[in-house]
């Protein structure tokens, strides 16, 4: 188990302290720029909009995003496991029956 550190970020002008495990920092911050440009995006010039919704919105477009990925990663793996097969075919066909082997 790799031991935690306290990070601060800074979202929507707001601080907060969030455990990361070592070596995890700089992905965490990279998270929370990312987090922050978003909210910031759905704000807008409203202030008045709620800080929970806002980040309801921003939580719910960024898994909506990572879900289109995922299903674009999942077609991207089905189709090289199709070409893979197809080259081991052709291979296969190339190479002949493989020759037996006699103790």
């Amino acid at each position: 188990m790799s031991a935690t550190e306290p990070v601060e970020v800074r979202i929507l002008d707001r601080d907060y302290t969030v455990g990361v495990p070592s070596g995890e920092r700089d992905s965490l911050m990279a998270a929370a720029r990312l987090l922050d440009s978003r909210m910031r995006e759905l704000r807008g010039n409203n202030r008045m909009v709620s800080l929970d919704r806002i980040a309801v919105l921003a939580a719910l477009n960024l898994a909506h995003e990572l879900q289109q990925l995922r299903q674009e990663r999942e077609a991207l793996d089905r189709e090289l496991a199709r070409t893979l097969d197809t080259l081991n075919r052709r291979l296969d066909g190339l190479l002949g029956p493989a020759p037996a082997v006699h103790d």
